[in-house]
């Protein structure tokens, strides 16, 4: 059980504060890495997810793509921290949290990847002018960020 679930245990579904790290991985086609979710089914997401006890953010952004990629990164560049009313969620299970998300981008990366079948459907590289409709809103911002300090510069 992860800290997530042991403190769930504790509190129920009290509205939470957690830190999250998402990871852009561009790859040589300028095309970016995004997960297809089971929950929401079928949104579409920057892949990342919440931080463990002892953890720093680059730690959690390494171990979240490693988890659900297979894949190897390393020289993360900051693209920016996001907080606030847009960053709530109420789960299904009415869990509700607020997440303060670290957002990195990475186009060194090593591995096959492999998707990992209990958080995700799929992965695709996607051209930054076909992002899907269906990505998940507070993650709008993130690409949209990537785009103006990394690839517009």
């Amino acid at each position: 059980m992860g800290y997530v679930e042991e403190l769930r245990a504790v509190v129920g579904t009290r509205p939470l504060i957690f830190v999250g790290s998402v990871v852009i991985l561009k790859n040589e086609c300028n095309q970016i890495l995004l997960q297809k979710r089971k929950y929401p089914v079928g949104s579409w997401a920057i892949p990342g997810g919440l931080m463990e006890l002892g953890e720093s953010i680059e730690e959690t952004a390494k171990r979240e793509i490693k988890e659900e990629t297979n894949l190897s990164i390393d020289n993360l560049k900051l693209i920016n921290v996001y907080s606030g009313q847009d960053h709530y969620i109420k789960q299904p299970n009415g869990d509700e949290f607020y997440v303060v998300v670290n957002a990195f981008f990475a186009e060194y990366f090593e591995g096959e990847l492999i998707v990992n079948r209990s958080e995700s459907l799929e992965f695709e590289f996607i051209d930054l002018n076909e992002i899907p409709d269906n990505l998940a809103k507070s993650h709008k911002p993130i690409i949209r960020d990537f785009i103006n300090s990394f690839i517009l510069k």
